[in-house]
Parts: C-alpha cells; structure tokens; sequence
C-alpha cells in the first residue's frame, strides 16, 4: 500500500512538471491562446516583414491588442502582405501607422500601431495605408561600413 500511494505522488508530480513545460513552451514560443471572442481583420502591406512570425502579437502603446494570422506574398504589388485580428474593442483611425518593431535588441518582432488623428475608423477588411517595414540590421552595418569606406578617400 505504501509503494503505490508513493508512485502516485512520483506519478501526479511529473505531470505536473510535464504541464509546466507545455504552458512554458507556449509562453517562449508565442504561441499562447488569444483570448478575444469578437475580432475583426486589418491588412496592411510591407516591403520587408524580418522575421514577422504568423502568431505575432499586435501592440499599440504596449497593449496587446491583437494578433498576426497570416503573412503572405502580394503577386500584384510584390509585397508581403500581412492579416492581422484586431479585438472589437480597440478601434483605430485611418491614418494608424502600421510598425514592425522589434521588442529588444534580439527579441521576437511585432506590429506596433501609432493611431493617428482622423475621426474616421478602420473596418473589418480595412488597411493600414501608412507602414514602416523591418529593419534589417545587416543592411545598416553595409550602409554603415560603405559611407566608413568613402569619407576615408
């Protein structure tokens, strides 16, 4: 009796561990649920979208207030066209700037929106007109290394 209330608690422990690591994986990988019953999509295209994953969240003023679902290549105007779902209850203007921002210096990329001052609304099926794309930071020390070269001569 002893030795099987023992492989219970041995049992009931490394569940619990294994659970731990799944929420924990989640958490790391982003890809948590997103709790929003009511959504509505806004488009918004990029010249360059990094590495802008399909479950990025969607931040404006460090709220988390939707998420990347799809990000796919524009074969008429040969950019990266990204859906995002925005929750119901932010609403933003027309002239939202859509950023693609990166949350540290190594840290996993997302969409920043920078709401602007028309009173008129994005709706569902809208786009973002004004977007800034992600900076490559190789393209910066190239630009950097090759300005360096040419104020030497």
């Amino acid at each position: 009796m002893e030795r099987s209330k023992l492989d219970l608690w041995v049992g009931a422990f490394v569940v619990a561990g294994i659970a731990a690591l799944v929420v924990l994986a989640l958490k790391v990988g982003n890809l948590s649920t997103y709790n929003v019953s009511e959504t509505y999509q806004l488009q918004a295209y990029f010249n360059n979208v990094g590495g802008l994953k399909a479950t990025a969240s969607v931040r404006s003023a460090g709220v988390l207030v939707g998420r990347v679902t799809s990000i796919t290549l524009d074969t008429e105007r040969y950019e990266a066209k990204v859906t995002m779902s925005i929750d119901k209850r932010y609403q933003f203007p027309k002239d939202t700037f859509a950023n693609i921002l990166t949350s540290g210096l190594l840290g996993e990329q997302y969409i920043g929106l920078l709401p602007g001052g028309e009173d008129e609304m994005l709706a569902d099926g809208g786009e973002f007109k004004k977007t800034q794309s992600a900076i490559v930071v190789e393209e910066l020390i190239g630009k950097f290394m090759f300005n360096k070269s040419e104020s030497s001569n």
